[in-house]
Formats: C-alpha cells, structure tokens, sequence
C-alpha cells in the first residue's frame, strides 16, 4: 500500500478514485485480483492545510512514509495498486509527465511480475510517444524481457524503437524472436506494420564499445625463435616473435542520415578503432569515413557506399585504401532474414609495395531467431587479395557460424569460424607456397543487470589458431576483453 497525509488534496484523490470504473485493460499482462477499497483513517484532532504543489504531492504518495506538518494530528490515506495505476494514468494524459514517471517507476518495485511489468510497458509507451526519450524507453522493455522473453508486445515496441533509433539489424533480430514465440491473429498484424516501421531511420547516431584487452599474442606472430628459410636458419627478432601484452582497446561508429526520398536516404558514417599498449610499436589505429545512398522496402533494404580507410601500425602509416561495397537485405520468411554483402577496394601498403593490390570479396549471411530469446546464424564468404608479387596474392573461403541466448539480464554469444587461405605462388625466400587454415572460437557476455543508463558491461574470450605451411605465419593467440558498450 502507498501511504500520504491528508488534507484538502483528498479531494484529488477522490477525483482519480472516481476513474476507476473504467480502468485500462492490461495490454499483454495476466492481471491478478485486486483489492478496490480505499481506506481513511482519521482521529479526533484537527489536520492542518499543507500548502504544497501537486508535484510534491505525488511525491509523498510514492514515498510511503511521510512526517505530518502538525504533530497533533495524523491522518493518511491508503491507495491501492490500482489506484495508483489510474493516478499514473491521468498524470500523463495531462501531461504532466514527471509525476507520471515517478508513479510508474513506484509501481516497477511492486513484488508482483505481472503488475511490474505492465508498470514498466506504461512507462515505456509514455518515454517513447509522448517524450521521444527513445534509449530510456528501450531499457524499461529490456527490463521486461529480461523477465519475461516471451512478452510478445514488449518486444514489438522493443524493435519499434530501435528502428527509430536507427538500429535496423536489432529491430529485425526484435522481429524475428517475436515471430518465433508464437502470436495470437492480433499481434500478427501488429508485426506487418512494425515491419514497415523499419523505414523510419534515425538522422543521427552512433555506439561505442571500450575494453581492457589481455592478449598472449599481440602481434599476432610465430613462438618459433628460428626462421627456416631457401638459404638457411634465421634467428628472429624478438618484436617478430609472438609477444603478450595489455591493451586498451576503442572500437565505435557514429553516422548521419538524411533522407533523398520516400524510400531512400544519403547516409555517411565514420568508423574507427585503436587498440594501445605499453609498447607503442604494437598500437594499432584505424579510420574509415563511407558515404552512399541506401533504398529501403518493407522486406529489405539496399544500401551502396564508397570511401578511404586509413591504417597505422606501430604508430606508422601501414596502409591505405580506397573501397566501394554493397550491402543487401531480405526477409526471407517470419524468422529468418538473408544478408548479402559485396565491396572492391584497392589497398596501398606504406611499408612493403609489393603487397600492393586490389581485393574483392563477396559474402552470404541467414540470420534467424529459434525462439524469443535464441537465435543464430550462418555466413559463407569468399575473397581475393591481388599483390605485385604473387606470392602475397592470395584466395580465401571461409564459413562463420553463431549462436545467442538470452539468460535472464545476460546475452550469452558463441561464434566459430573456419577460413582456409591459399596463395598464389611461393615467396623466393620459403620452400612452399602459403597455405593457412585459421580457426576462431570466441564467447561473448553482456550482463544488462550491471548497466549505467544505456552503457552495459561486456565480457569477451577469443581463442585464433593458424596453421600454415609457411612457419612464419604460423601462431596461436588467447585473448580477452573487459569492459563497456552501448546497449542500444
């Protein structure tokens, strides 16, 4: 029960009382029973008129322990959950939207799931619709889920909002898991207009993501401390062996859209990562500014973009190079979603020219959702690296497959990937041509119950393994990664 002093502001809840008859339905919630009456307990003496504003007043009706202005008197009144709801209610359908709040963030405590969470999917609605405060709405639904995966019309708003946000691939992902935990005819025709909602893009956006990465092969070289070679035995440089190192590791993109038509938009983006360490020889920097058009449609969307990317190593100009790509989507059913991505670059190695040359590479994606909260994927890939010297020109294939499953407030992501790489002809200084067979296992952890605002905690172990009939480029590396990202 929630608890305030009386005076003549009984009056007002009266008023909200008298709105009860007609309470809202729960929208997607089973409702238990609950108790209507209203209680007044009131004693011989007098009670003094507060003078506070109506702000302050809902204030102390959530607070439930307030201290009498008179301590000759005592006087309360006893909302019941209900109660509360229609208060909360009518405070935003005159908009006074910070009391609203305060009720319904109240009401999200209550020990009972159901009417916790319908507290949280009113609160959301009002964020989203009347204050477009669309990453607080996105965490209120994600509160729900956490508790409740299969809460169908959560999830809807969910990808809603993260279309609005510009998040098109998580709104998909959100439509996708809906789909696979099963609708009633309703809700189905729900899906049909959120689909279409994905056309709404957000002008302006980014993420980020920031971690402490602990790696036992920073650069990515052979433990081997000899080099067999055509002409005899090297001893290698110890910075040409593999070395361990804490990093810093910055990955983000921010971009901007602005719309040429109905149906298609200009968009630029500027993507970049760092990772630093200790040793300023092994950092490693990159930056990709891209602009093209993009078509949207309400089962895919088609997006073109060109730019350069520059690359430095070891705080040197490494590379540089200039890239068109295309990119594909299509909804190839309720759950599953078909990806194509294609892009032809020209790369400009600074230190070694004869590693110089155009690359090609093509890849095809099947995303889909197993359940409201399991999905995963699968993504075949093919590319050609050209070189001046054809023992650097190489073709690859590889398959990547992933899995992800919601426990509670933790994401829990498992990927693997297979890629086999072949070079064209032997390098003059080894005894065979280049072959690599690289495997990556990695397990990702996102723990939402940790969050601060919009910015989560992530955990991340990464295990590489290259085979190779060319020592040098033979290796194995652990690694892991602590630290922040954007939820939304």
């Amino acid at each position: 029960m929630y608890h305030l002093p009386v005076n003549k502001l009984v009056t007002e809840i009266e008023r909200v009382n008298s709105a009860l008859g007609t309470m809202l339905a729960l929208r997607y919630f089973r409702h238990t029973d609950i108790d209507a009456a209203m209680m007044l307990h009131k004693d011989q003496a007098p009670y003094s008129l507060w003078n506070i504003s109506f702000v302050a007043f809902v204030g102390l009706l959530i607070a439930s322990v307030c201290t009498p202005v008179s301590a000759q008197t005592s006087a309360k009144v006893e909302l019941n959950t209900n109660q509360l709801f229609a208060f909360a209610d009518a405070a935003r359908d005159r908009g006074d939207y910070a009391t609203a709040e305060v009720a319904y963030r109240a009401l999200s405590t209550n020990a009972d799931g159901e009417l916790r969470s319908e507290a949280r999917f009113r609160l959301a609605l009002m964020l989203a619709n009347q204050q477009h405060r669309y990453r607080a709405a996105a965490l209120e639904l994600r509160h729900i889920l956490d508790e409740k995966p299969r809460a169908a019309r959560a999830r809807l708003e969910l990808a809603r909002i993260h279309a609005l946000l510009g998040n098109i691939g998580d709104a998909a992902r959100e439509l996708r898991a809906v789909e696979a935990s099963g609708l009633p005819p309703d809700v189905e025709r729900m899906i049909r207009f959120y689909a279409q909602a994905l056309n709404a893009r957000r002008p302006t956006g980014g993420n980020l993501e920031v971690t402490l990465a602990p790696d036992s092969n920073i650069n990515q070289a052979t433990t081997s401390g000899t080099l067999g070679t055509v002409i005899g035995n090297f001893v290698l440089d110890p910075d040409a062996q593999a070395r361990s190192g804490l990093g810093l590791s910055v990955r983000g993109q921010g971009f901007v859209r602005l719309p040429l038509g109905a149906k298609s938009n200009l968009l630029a983006r500027l993507s970049g990562s760092a990772t630093v360490y200790k040793s300023p020889q092994f950092d490693d920097f990159v930056v990709s500014p891209q602009i093209g058009p993009e078509w949207v449609s309400n089962r895919g969307s088609l997006s073109v973009a060109a730019g350069p990317a520059w690359r430095w190593y070891g705080t040197k100009p490494f590379t540089f190079s200039i890239a068109a790509n295309g990119n594909w989507q299509h909804a190839i059913g309720p759950r599953t979603q078909l990806r194509v991505d294609a892009s032809l670059a020209y790369l400009d190695n600074r230190r070694n020219a004869l590693e110089s040359g155009y690359v090609g590479s093509l890849a095809t994606s099947v995303d889909r959702a197993f359940s409201a909260s399991m999905g995963g994927g699968l993504q075949l890939s093919v590319n050609r690296q050209g070189a001046n010297d054809p023992g650097y020109a190489t073709i690859s294939g590889g398959a990547n497959m992933y899995l992800y499953r919601e426990f509670g407030r933790t994401t829990v992501t498992a990927s693997l990937s297979y890629n086999h790489i072949e070079a064209d002809k032997r390098l003059a200084l080894f005894f065979t041509r280049r072959v690599n067979n690289d495997f990556v296992a990695s397990l990702t952890g996102t723990f939402r119950q940790l969050r601060v605002g919009s910015i989560v905690p992530l955990a991340r172990l990464t295990f590489e393994r290259r085979v190779s009939s060319v020592q040098l480029y033979d290796y194995r590396r652990f690694a892991g990664e602590l630290g922040v990202a954007t939820a939304f």
